[in-house]
């Protein structure tokens, strides 16, 4: 059976989503810009690539990854949307590296993408009525007080608190370690060989390069962050804020996948190998637990155990559930988001798997190798993880 490596992996900076520097770039903008980074960065010809398998979400059910094909110039390449919430784009990868593994496909490119800037907004019709809901999304599960689907702060990041004990000091510290961290990775030029630059005309007519992520912010401190009011001051105890939690973002990640054997015999240089990957379901009101299970079982699947990982990227949806996941597994978190990730860097959620891999490869290639592990919960109970070996 083939192995599935990784010979390239990129991304765009983050933008702040609504107010930043990608208002008013697309999701086929996006695309466009990692697909053709990345088929560049790979040294495949443009006639190899078997598929291209995009996660996108909230995006009017299109096919961004056909699109992208297109716009790049791989008319033969098809190209499929993959939609698991914020997994999206990790279980992009996922697919890509089964069918290499199965021996149907050879190279393959895979991320995600998402302009929340620019998301269509949908309409419905209730059943049985006349009547129509003119700012509707479509649910991940059926609705209960305990987990609504229109507030992740409640379903993810309370809950996740109130199940493992973590305190508002936890978060807010946890939070601010993120932004700290981030702030260093862009200071130390970390982050910059995975960074594709995009050049945005802006609507006075400028043109700049985005080259930086711009969600980190320099100034925060535990003062600032205690002084953020929660965003439920009508449930008692009531700790998750604005700052304690991920950002709302637009960016695009992607990677190509090959077979080892490919790879070796056309001379590519691998950069990392597709060890293992796992995905479970939880009870809703349990999504932002659901890493502890998705984490064990994917490195069960490759023969490992947390002491054998030497990085992990857990997405910080809110820090409440970073900090329940390293606690309830025993994890070091000097070991966790090395670069920050959702709180500081931001959750551009069916491009953020892509990118957690793309940071995790990078830098895990940075410090000498060894295991690495990606994970992250998404809406409905669901969680996913993917170990890799650089």
């Amino acid at each position: 059976m083939p192995e599935a490596v990784v010979v390239a992996a990129c991304r765009t900076a983050i933008g702040t989503a609504y107010k930043g520097t990608l208002v008013d770039t697309s999701a086929f903008d996006l695309a466009h810009a990692v697909v053709e980074d990345v088929v560049h960065r790979s040294g495949f010809d443009p006639g190899r690539f078997d598929d291209i398998v995009l996660g996108e979400s909230l995006y009017g059910g299109g096919d961004v990854a056909r699109h992208a094909a297109v716009t790049t110039g791989l008319i033969g390449v098809p190209g499929v949307a993959l939609n698991r919430h914020c997994a999206s784009g990790l279980s992009a990868v996922q697919t890509a590296a089964a069918h290499i593994r199965a021996g149907m496909m050879e190279v393959v490119i895979a991320g995600g993408v998402q302009s929340s800037s620019t998301s269509p907004v949908s309409r419905w019709r209730r059943p049985g009525t006349d009547d129509w809901d003119e700012r509707w999304i479509s649910p991940s599960h059926p609705n209960t007080p305990d987990a609504p689907n229109l507030d992740m702060s409640i379903t993810v990041g309370w809950n996740s608190a109130v199940s493992a004990g973590v305190s508002r000091e936890e978060m807010d510290t946890w939070a601010l370690g993120s932004h700290q961290k981030a702030v260093a990775a862009i200071d130390d030029g970390r982050l910059a060989e995975e960074i594709v630059p995009i050049e945005v005309t802006r609507r006075d007519g400028t043109v700049v390069a985005f080259t930086v992520d711009e969600h980190p912010r320099r100034d925060t401190s535990m003062e600032k962050l205690a002084a953020l009011k929660p965003m439920h001051p009508e449930i008692e105890g009531f700790s998750i804020t604005a700052g304690n939690a991920s950002g709302i973002n637009d960016a695009a990640a992607a990677l190509v996948l090959a077979s080892d054997r490919v790879a070796s015999a056309e001379g590519h240089e691998v950069l990392a190998t597709m060890r293992s990957w796992a995905s479970v379901g939880v009870e809703p009101r349990d999504t932002g637990l659901a890493p502890v299970q998705a984490i064990p079982k994917a490195l069960k699947l490759a023969g490992l155990d947390v002491a054998d990982v030497a990085l992990f990227e857990i997405n910080e949806a809110f820090a409440s559930m970073c900090v329940a996941t390293t606690r309830l597994l025993g994890i070091d978190p000097a070991l966790v988001n090395p670069c920050g990730s959702g709180c500081s860097l931001g959750h551009p959620v069916a491009a953020t798997g892509a990118r957690m891999l793309t940071t995790l490869v990078h830098e895990l290639r940075r410090r000498g190798g060894g295991i690495g592990v990606a994970s992250m919960c998404a809406g409905g109970g669901m969680g996913s993880a993917v170990v890799v070996e650089v």
